[in-house]
């Protein structure tokens, strides 16, 4: 053997050890809408899209995607048919998938104009009976507001979005945008949606999260959700969020969602 045998060897195994554990590697492969901001898109500007990459870092792994428009039989065309394997952002108590622990919490909040000053905080407050309310259509505010006979005063939005189908004009977004623009005086929104709107909007806005507790709730846990047969991803999902929670909060904060405890 030369001089320089030992020392090739060695690095020889050091090289495909590293080649070993790369091709092991598997990629978190993430379902997500390819044109849904705040929640993600296919530049990678979204929310979930940076709380996926850090993900993805805690574990060692790449990120991959499969684009999928989050409407109505979202969860059957990506985990269902084993497309992906991670839904980043989802109720905690959402029943077809495997869910992590939670991981932030948030709530619906009302959003109006600051310089209207209306300061509602309940959707008992006498002043909605006198205000143009813009509310997303099958959602906890649309059915709290049609138990307290509000619906006249309701127009309805559509949550659900399909880029490759829908009128642009009609993005969830939209709803907000009438605030800004005088066509409703308040908006009761999922307060994701709300609080990165509020950090571009070209108009200051007030959003104050719902206060009611009732037989609607109007705050809730957000968790991952995987397969129900993907109990060792679940374990390792938990793992990384656990030891990434801070900076995980950082992205949050970044994005203007607000957040809340238990209380809510």
């Amino acid at each position: 053997m030369t001089r320089h045998g030992p020392r090739l060897s060695v690095v020889a195994t050091l090289l495909w050890a590293s080649a070993a554990a790369a091709a092991d590697a598997t990629p978190l492969r993430v379902c997500a809408d390819p044109d849904n901001l705040p929640y993600s898109n296919q530049k990678g500007e979204g929310l979930e899209n940076r709380i996926a990459e850090v993900i993805g870092s805690e574990l060692h792994v790449p990120v991959t995607y499969y684009w999928w428009p989050q409407q109505r039989g979202f969860v059957r065309r990506t985990l269902g048919e084993n497309q992906c394997d991670v839904l980043v952002g989802i109720p905690h108590d959402f029943d077809p998938v495997l869910t992590t622990r939670a991981y932030y919490r948030s709530t619906y909040v009302v959003v109006s104009r600051e310089s209207a000053h209306l300061g509602v905080q309940s959707l008992d407050d006498p002043a909605l009976k006198r205000l143009r309310i813009g509310v997303h259509i099958d959602t906890p505010p649309w059915g709290a507001l049609g138990e307290r006979g509000l619906m006249d005063n309701v127009q309805g939005y559509p949550l659900m979005f399909d880029y490759r189908i829908s009128d642009p004009s009609r993005r969830p977004a939209k709803v907000l945008e009438d605030v800004v623009d005088g066509a409703i005086d308040v908006a009761i929104v999922w307060g994701t949606m709300a609080g990165w709107y509020a950090k571009q909007s070209r108009a200051a806005l007030a959003i104050v999260p719902v206060r009611d507790v009732g037989k609607i709730p109007m705050s809730f846990d957000i968790s991952m959700g995987v397969r129900r047969s993907d109990k060792a991803l679940k374990t390792r999902l938990e793992a990384a969020l656990d030891h990434r929670g801070a900076q995980i909060q950082k992205i949050l904060a970044e994005y203007g969602i607000p957040v809340v405890g238990k209380e809510q």
